[in-house]
């Protein structure tokens, strides 16, 4: 399991912006699930792919374009959406964006 501080934590200061970059950070992950923080620069995209797994995406900052079984949503800041297992997902990044993703392991 990654070791995190305990004590309360800025979720937009746990990953950092880069240009033209996606950065990530695993904060948690055990047999349970993961909990990682993405920070996409604006244009920026991870190409459409399925995971075994649900998932939730947290909104920290900025707004994107999520395709899930070829339906696009948008998303923004304070919003989340669900991910289900096995079905194709995109995301794009319409700004700036930063997310929590927490993957559910069952």
């Amino acid at each position: 399991m990654v070791k995190m501080e305990t004590g309360p934590l800025a979720m937009n200061e746990l990953v950092t912006y880069q240009i033209e970059a996606i950065v990530s950070r695993t904060l948690l992950n055990g047999n349970g699930g993961s909990t990682t923080m993405f920070a996409f620069d604006q244009g920026q995209a991870l190409s459409e792919h399925t995971a075994p797994y649900d998932a939730l995406i947290i909104a920290i900052d900025g707004k994107a374009d999520i395709t899930i079984s070829g339906i696009g949503y948008s998303i923004e800041e304070g919003q989340t959406i669900r991910l289900p297992a096995n079905e194709p997902h995109a995301i794009k990044a319409l700004t700036r964006f930063m997310m929590m993703l927490v993957m559910i392991r069952e």
